[in-house]
């Protein structure tokens, strides 16, 4: 509920903030598919490879129309080989803890639509927006588990190897730099 409560809010400020229908139906396209990239990962802690095709187009041509084709490439490249490297970091300490411990390993730490998602975010925010994007992702990430750490454990309720979707801190950097970080061309290039 609070996702589409944000999204509404940040709907009715585009529309007073863009200055053409055009602009306002991109950004509500953009939106909308973020929001469902959210929604989906919250509740179902997946990001369908069929939502992030949909999304690697939508982010081509969005990214193409605010940074141009090339910076718009570099970005989704660099995007999904930094989150690659990241999964690939996450499956290999997985394995070696549950190794260790005699145990089967537990859920992936990162999933590979994240990846995806990334590569997708990666097209939006261009070169090197991109970084910016992912460096705020983990800064997020990171702050909202602490606070459901310390409120897991006052409550008496912590639980070892617990899942947290990755998505929604991805979508939120992205929303963050868009729209509420000063303007596109000041922020991303």
């Amino acid at each position: 509920m609070v996702i589409e409560i944000v999204f509404a809010l940040v709907g009715i400020w585009l529309s007073y903030t863009t200055s053409s229908e055009w602009e306002f139906l991109a950004n509500l396209i953009l939106l909308t598919y973020l929001g469902l990239v959210a929604v989906v990962d919250i509740e179902h802690r997946l990001i369908l490879h069929s939502i992030s095709l949909a999304g690697g187009i939508l982010g081509l041509v969005y990214g193409t129309w605010l940074h141009g084709l090339a910076r718009t490439l570099i970005g989704g490249v660099i995007g999904f080989a930094l989150m690659l490297g990241l999964y690939m970091l996450g499956f290999l300490f997985i394995k070696i803890r549950a190794k260790r411990r005699g145990e089967d390993p537990p859920e992936d730490a990162l999933g590979f639509g994240d990846v995806n998602l990334s590569g997708v975010v990666g097209l939006i925010l261009g070169w090197p927006g991109v970084l910016a994007g992912l460096l705020l992702t983990i800064l997020i990430a990171g702050a909202v588990s602490l606070v459901y750490l310390l409120f897991a454990l006052v409550r008496k309720r912590y639980e070892a190897n617990l899942a947290i979707p990755y998505g929604p801190f991805i979508v939120a950097s992205t929303i963050w730099l868009l729209y509420f970080r000063g303007s596109i061309g000041n922020l991303l290039g």
